[in-house]
C-alpha cells in the first residue's frame, strides 16, 4: 500500500473540483460521445422521475466499463451526483447500480481515485450502505428468505460491491485503511457475510478477499477477529480453512494475517496449536487440486483457477517470509554480512566458519534419467525422507513447507513452462514462493550442530529445487527478466543452503554470467540497487566457486575480479557485493584454490590495482540519495585493504 500521505486537514483548503464547470472535450469523437450517450443519461439520473433514475442508473453501470464513457462520465463529476443523489435513492435497484459504478470505477482508475474517494468521505456513504444491508441480512421482520428474488439480487449486488470498494481503498490508503477497521458497522457487515449460511459464493469470495486487505499488518483488524463473539469469525473461518476450493484459501490469507498479527508461530502456538503449520497443508492441497487447464475443481464458475493458485501461492510464499522472524526467535539464525578482517589480522581460517566437506570434486556429469526420477523422488516428499523429516518436529511449518508445499510447488513449476501469459505469471509466483522459503532457510546458521536436522531435511528438497527448476528455467534462455531475476534470487538462496556441496546440473555458472551482461543493458528501476539482477548473478557465482572444482573456481573468481577492475562503468553495488564474494571465497588459505587460483592467478596484484577505483567509486556515491550503498561500499572498500594487508602477510 502507498505510504505518501497529505494531511486530510488540508484537503478542505484546496479548490474543489465540483464547482468548476465542465469543458466539452476538444476531441470530435468524445464531443460526440458526450452529447450522445453521456449528458442524456446523466439528465435522467438527476430526474425526478423515479423509474428514469432507476434505468439511467442501470445504463451507466452497463456503460461504465467502456474507457471513454467512463472517463466521460468522470468529466461531468459522476461521483458527486452518485455521493448525493444515486446513493440515497429511495430504490434499492438505483442504489445497487450506483455501487456497482463505484466498484468498477475502483477496480479500472488508479489507486490516487481511490484516495479522492475516501477524501470526498465516501466511507460515510459505505458504512450507512453495510448497516442496511447487515439489517437485511439478520432480521426477521421480515427475513431475507421472504423478500423477492430480484430484492435478494440487489442486496447481495451491494453486498459484493462495498466489500471490493472497501479493499480498493484500503490498498489505495493506509488512512482508508485504518478508518475501516475502526468502524463497526463495517467490521460488523464482513463479519455477518462470512458467517450466515447462505452468503452466495461471489459475495463471500468478495468479502474474504477484503478481510485479507485489511487484515495485513493490521493488529487491531485481527484483534477484533479474535475477539468476535457475536458471530464467532474466527471459528467460521477455522471452518472455512478446513474446506477446500477457493474459499478454504482465502480463509488462510485471512488466518495468516491474523497469525502473524497475533505473533501466533511455531514457538508460541495459537488457539489449538494455531500457526502458519495448519495452514500449509490447505494451500499445499489447492496447488494439488486444482486445474489450471481444466474445469473449476470447486464449483465457483465466477473464480477462475488461475485466481486460486496465485493467491495460495502467494500466501505461502508470505508465510516463507513470516518463518524467519520465528527461526530467528528460536535461536537457528545466523550473521548475514561477512565481518571482514579486524585490525588485529585475527586469522580468517575457515574452522569457525565451514564444517563442510572439502571441494576435490572435478565434477559432476549430467544425471541420467533413473537418477532425475530418484531426485525427484526425494522433492516431492518420497517415503525415505520421513526420517530425515523427524528431526523437525519443533519448526512444524518448516516440516509442513518441506514436506507438502514445496513439492506441489515444484510439480506447477515444472508443469508451467509454456510461453502463454497463464503460464508465466503462475511460474513467477510459484518460484517467488520457492525463493522466499530459501532465503529464509540460507539464513539458518548451519555450523550450529543443532541445526543439523534441518539441514538433512533441507538438502534433498533444495537439489531438487535446482535441478527441476532452476536449470531448466536457465537452459530455456528465457527473455524474461523478470523471471531471471527471481531465478536468480532463488538460485542464490538455494547455493547459500548447500554451502561447499556440488548440485550443478551442467554448465549453470555460464548462464548466470552471461545473464549478468545482459544486464548491464537494462534500465533496472531498483529503489535497493542489491536487488538488481546483476547483484543477484554475482551472489550466486560466489556461491557457487565455494563448492566448484579448480577450473570453475578460477572462472568464476576471474568474472568477479573482472566486475570490480570495470570500476567505475561497474555499478556501484555490483563492485561491492564482488568485492565481498572475493573476500568469502579467497579469505581462507586452507582451501585448495587459495594457491592455485588466489596465488597461481595473482589475484593479489589486481586486487592492489583497484583500490584507487574503488575509493573514487565510494566518494561518487551521494550519501544522502543513497546511503546504505554508500555506507556498504565504504564497508567493502575498508575491508579490501584490510584483506590485502591479510593476505600479503599469508603468501604461501
Amino acid at each position: 500500500m502507498g505510504k505518501s500521505r497529505r494531511n486530510r486537514a488540508k484537503a478542505g483548503q484546496r479548490s474543489d473540483p465540483i464547482a468548476k464547470p465542465v469543458k466539452p472535450p476538444s476531441d470530435p469523437e468524445l464531443a460526440a460521445i458526450r452529447e450522445k450517450s453521456i449528458l442524456p443519461v446523466l439528465r435522467d439520473l438527476q430526474s425526478p422521475e423515479p423509474k428514469s433514475r432507476t434505468a439511467a442508473a442501470g445504463a451507466i453501470a452497463n456503460i461504465i466499463q467502456d474507457t471513454k464513457c467512463r472517463k466521460l462520465l468522470l468529466r461531468e463529476k459522476i461521483v458527486h451526483i452518485l455521493l448525493n443523489e444515486t446513493l440515497t435513492d429511495a430504490s434499492l435497484e438505483s442504489r445497487a447500480a450506483g455501487w456497482e459504478i463505484l466498484r468498477v470505477l475502483t477496480i479500472e482508475e488508479e489507486a490516487d481515485f481511490c484516495v479522492h474517494l475516501y477524501r470526498v468521505d465516501v466511507l460515510t456513504a459505505i458504512q450507512h450502505a453495510c448497516a442496511k444491508v447487515t439489517n437485511t441480512l439478520t432480521t426477521l421482520n421480515p427475513p431475507f428468505s421472504k423478500l423477492s428474488r430480484a430484492e435478494q439480487n440487489f442486496v447481495w449486488n451491494i453486498a459484493e460491491s462495498l466489500a471490493v470498494i472497501l479493499s480498493a481503498l484500503a490498498e489505495a490508503q493506509d488512512e482508508a485503511l485504518d478508518a475501516a477497521v475502526r468502524n463497526e458497522q463495517i467490521v460488523r457487515f464482513l463479519f455477518t457475510l462470512i458467517t450466515i449460511d447462505f452468503t452466495t459464493a461471489p459475495v463471500l469470495n468478495s468479502a474474504l478477499s477484503c478481510m485479507i486487505t485489511l487484515s495485513e499488518d493490521n493488529q487491531q483488524f485481527a484483534e477484533a477477529i479474535l475477539a468476535d463473539n457475536a458471530t464467532k469469525c474466527y471459528k467460521q473461518l477455522d471452518t472455512f480453512k478446513n474446506g477446500d476450493g477457493y474459499r478454504a484459501v482465502l480463509a488462510c490469507g485471512v488466518l495468516h494475517n491474523v497469525f502473524s498479527a497475533a505473533q501466533w508461530n511455531d514457538q508460541k502456538p495459537g488457539k489449538d496449536g494455531a500457526c502458519d503449520a495448519v495452514l500449509v497443508p490447505t494451500l499445499s492441497q489447492a496447488l494439488e487440486h486444482t486445474q489450471l487447464n481444466g474445469d473449476m475443481m470447486n464449483g465457483h464458475s465466477s473464480t477462475s483457477p488461475v485466481e486460486i493458485v496465485q493467491l495460495a501461492l502467494e500466501i505461502l510464499a508470505s508465510i516463507g517470509t513470516t518463518l524467519q522472524e520465528t527461526l530467528e526467535k528460536g535461536g537457528h539464525g545466523k550473521e548475514e554480512q561477512w565481518e571482514g578482517i579486524n585490525d588485529k589480522d585475527v586469522a580468517m581460517d575457515g574452522d569457525d566458519d565451514e564444517e563442510l566437506s572439502d571441494r576435490e570434486s572435478a565434477g559432476e556429469d549430467e544425471m541420467d534419467q533413473d537418477e532425475m526420477e530418484a531426485d525427484m523422488d526425494m522433492v516431492t516428499g518420497a517415503d525415505d525422507h520421513d526420517e530425515e523429516l523427524e528431526g523437525i518436529d519443533d519448526l512444524p511449518t518448516l516440516k509442513e513447507l518441506i514436506q507438502k508445499a514445496i513439492p506441489q510447488i515444484v510439480k506447477l513449476c515444472r508443469a508451467s513452462g509454456g510461453n502463454d501469459e497463464t503460464s508465466n505469471l503462475i511460474l513467477g509466483h510459484a518460484i517467488s514462493a520457492l525463493n522466499n522459503i530459501s532465503w529464509t532457510v540460507s539464513c539458518i546458521d548451519f555450523t550450529e550442530k543443532s541445526n543439523a536436522a534441518i539441514l538433512r531435511a533441507w538438502t534433498p528438497v533444495a537439489r531438487g529445487i535446482w535441478e527441476q527448476v532452476i536449470a531448466p528455467v536457465l537452459s530455456s534462455d528465457t527473455s524474461d527478466i523478470q523471471l531471471a531475476t527471481i531465478v536468480t534470487s532463488l538460485a542464490w538462496a538455494i547455493a547459500r543452503t548447500l554451502h561447499g556441496q556440488t548440485f550443478l546440473s551442467g554448465d549453470e555458472q555460464k548462464k548466470f554470467i552471461s545473464l549478468y551482461h545482459a544486464s548491464k543493458n537494462l534500465n533496472e528501476d531498483q529503489d535497493d540497487p542489491f536487488q538488481s539482477l546483476g547483484v543477484k548473478c554475482i551472489g550466486v557465482l560466489g556461491q557457487l566457486a565455494l563448492a566448484a572444482p579448480i577450473a570453475l573456481n578460477r572462472e568464476i573468481g576471474i568474472f568477479l575480479l573482472t566486475v570490480v577492475k570495470g570500476l567505475p562503468e561497474t555499478p556501484a553495488a555490483d563492485a561491492v557485493e564482488a568485492l565481498n564474494q572475493l573476500f568469502d571465497v579467497y579469505g581462507d588459505e586452507n582451501k585448495e584454490w587459495d594457491k592455485e587460483v588466489f596465488w597461481k592467478d595473482n589475484f593479489l596484484q589486481h586486487l592492489e590495482e583497484v583500490v584507487p577505483r574503488v575509493k573514487s567509486a565510494v566518494k561518487a556515491i551521494n550519501k544522502a540519495k543513497s546511503a546504505e550503498l554508500r555506507t556498504r561500499a565504504e564497508e567493502a572498500s575498508l575491508n579490501l585493504s584490510r584483506f590485502i594487508q591479510y593476505k600479503q602477510k599469508h603468501r604461501p
